[in-house]
């Protein structure tokens, strides 16, 4: 028998099991067998408080395979937070995302295993930044990353992902009839749109402590070292960097590039879980991995997910004052997306 499971496996063996099968063997006994019973533990509380579990691309296998219902980027998640038959939403993710979530289903309870889970972007800038923006470039539309607090999204006109970004940074201006458009806060997500479309971005300086952390020298190093290998990278990292990538793309365009292209060998410059996962998910491609892990979503685990739905803990609100104006950006991006 694999892994030490019976014959009969109780619940959590079978948990066990098709963890296993999911993660081809990825996950040592060790682990899948500490794992099983958590899942098992997890997937009762989810009957019970009738929950659906969102996972971010940056979530460890254990969390992406074994207890998630809905897995994607920011605009994924986004999507399907609104369309989601439940009662409790438990966002595995970072704090804006679950206040995104809250925004779309304001009458469901939205969940966060840790609220002590945020972002280095979104820290970066507040709805009063915005404001002081409006100000000092009267008529210039407010194009705003999803990956920021709901204060920051309503004081703007449309949120986007990176997914999307260059495509509603040119709607925006076509509808408003303008040659500029403040792309915020990511300033190296506004440098790629700006070499993507005619439009004038103007931006900011807030980075992700993940991305900003890679350099063109690092990956012409790798190439040397892994002749041929694919590069892909995320457009949250520095120009350079972008410079030397096969690919730029989110992180939801990143897995379909691989899973379309099938490269012998990959490289992917962004969050390391995220190659994890798709690893798992594309057998025999080679993964190389850079691993430079986001602290915050890693604050997220099987212990504080079970913890939170169990004690029905650590929920997420968005005061009204704010919550119309923000769902608007975020409804709008939605919009402009289809």
């Amino acid at each position: 028998m694999p892994l030490g499971v019976a014959q009969h496996p109780s619940p959590a063996g079978l948990r066990l099991q098709q963890l296993a099968v999911k993660t081809q063997g990825k996950i040592d006994a060790t682990k899948l067998a500490k794992y099983a019973p958590l899942i098992e533990e997890i997937d009762q509380l989810k009957r019970q408080h009738q929950a659906v579990i969102l996972a971010h691309n940056y979530q460890t296998p254990e969390i992406y395979y074994g207890v998630a219902d809905v897995v994607g980027d920011s605009l994924q998640l986004a999507i399907a937070a609104e369309k989601l038959d439940a009662k409790v939403i438990v966002q595995c993710g970072v704090y804006f995302m679950a206040e995104t979530s809250k925004l779309l289903n304001p009458h469901k309870k939205v969940l966060l295993p840790d609220l002590e889970a945020g972002c280095s972007l979104a820290a970066s800038i507040t709805g009063k930044d915005v404001e002081l923006l409006r100000e000092k470039y009267p008529g210039v539309p407010v194009v705003t990353y999803v990956n920021t607090n709901a204060d920051v999204k309503a004081a703007s006109d449309v949120c986007c992902t990176s997914s999307n970004a260059v495509k509603i940074v040119e709607k925006i201006a076509a509808e408003r009839g303008v040659d500029r458009v403040l792309c915020l806060p990511d300033e190296y997500l506004a440098k790629y749109v700006a070499s993507q479309t005619k439009i004038k971005i103007l931006s900011w300086h807030g980075h992700c402590e993940v991305h900003e952390r890679f350099t063109a020298l690092e990956l012409q190093q790798y190439r040397r070292h892994h002749p041929g290998i694919t590069i892909l990278a995320h457009p949250e990292c520095p120009p350079d960097v972008l410079a030397e990538a096969d690919f730029t793309g989110s992180t939801a365009a990143m897995a379909n590039y691989v899973g379309q292209n099938r490269p012998a060998r990959v490289l992917m410059i962004t969050e390391c879980s995220m190659a994890d996962n798709v690893a798992i998910a594309n057998p025999g491609v080679d993964f190389i991995r850079p691993c430079n892990m986001c602290p915050h979503m890693k604050r997220i685990t099987l212990e504080n997910i079970r913890d939170c739905l169990r004690d029905q803990k650590f929920e997420v609100t968005v005061p009204d004052a704010i919550a119309a104006r923000a769902k608007a950006a975020v409804v709008r991006m939605l919009e402009m997306s289809q």
